[in-house]
């Protein structure tokens, strides 16, 4: 995924409101948009370089969203939630992985249920394989963890990908793991117990599980190939 244009650099400064931040850009403070539900735990430090993408929309109430952090270690962690599902779409397109190769149709936002929808679903033939996208921003000692917070529609979807495996469909969550930092990759247990749980009994299930490396710069974010083993 290209950017319009290249991003801008600037010195994170606080977070606020969830949704807004404050940044140092050329010693003027702009307020921009953060597009992340989570806690951003371990990334969101005050002083942090941080790059972030400008808009020219009229319509919209921020020019600027955040959309990188720079963790004090070095690597860059992608913050905007609504990168993965751009990259994923790509991906699936371009049939990066094998089992993703060949399909004969891709929809996005399948709905499964009045209150349930998946990001992607693939037909083969008869067949359908539903994908769930999930971005991942944390990393603690070399181990990229999701959620960063509890997150209750995570842990419906989990239940929905087991019962769905039980009706004889393929199933994936792909977790979009926007920083290079990681080596594995598993569920953070010490943040929300229930969706750890939920994530071990629908591996058991046959619920395939695909932590990818996403690479980050100034102009393009890219999902790689590098499937990173859960631990």
């Amino acid at each position: 995924m290209k950017f319009t244009s290249k991003l801008e650099t600037g010195t994170f400064l606080k977070r606020y409101s969830r949704f807004f931040a404050d940044i140092d850009w050329n010693g003027k403070k702009i307020t921009a948009h953060v597009p992340n539900t989570g806690s951003l735990r371990g990334s969101a430090e005050p002083g942090s370089p941080c790059r972030f993408s400008v808009h020219d929309d009229p319509n919209r109430k921020l020019k600027y969203t955040l959309e990188m952090i720079q963790h004090k270690e070095g690597s860059w962690v992608g913050v905007n939630t609504a990168t993965p599902n751009k990259i994923v779409k790509e991906a699936l397109h371009e049939g990066l992985l094998s089992h993703w190769k060949k399909a004969d149709e891709i929809k996005a936002e399948y709905k499964i249920t009045p209150q349930t929808r998946f990001d992607f679903a693939l037909t083969f033939k008869d067949k359908k394989h539903f994908v769930e996208v999930k971005n991942v921003s944390m990393v603690e000692e070399g181990r990229a963890l999701f959620p960063d917070s509890v997150t209750e529609r995570g842990q419906k979807h989990l239940r929905e990908l087991i019962r769905l495996v039980g009706e004889g469909h393929t199933c994936e969550l792909v977790y979009t793991i926007q920083r290079d930092d990681a080596s594995s990759f598993g569920p953070a247990a010490h943040i929300d117990p229930a969706y750890s749980k939920l994530f071990y009994e629908a591996l058991e299930a046959g619920v395939k599980m695909t932590p990818l490396l996403v690479t980050l710069s100034d102009s393009e974010i890219v999902l790689t190939k590098k499937l990173l083993p859960i631990k």
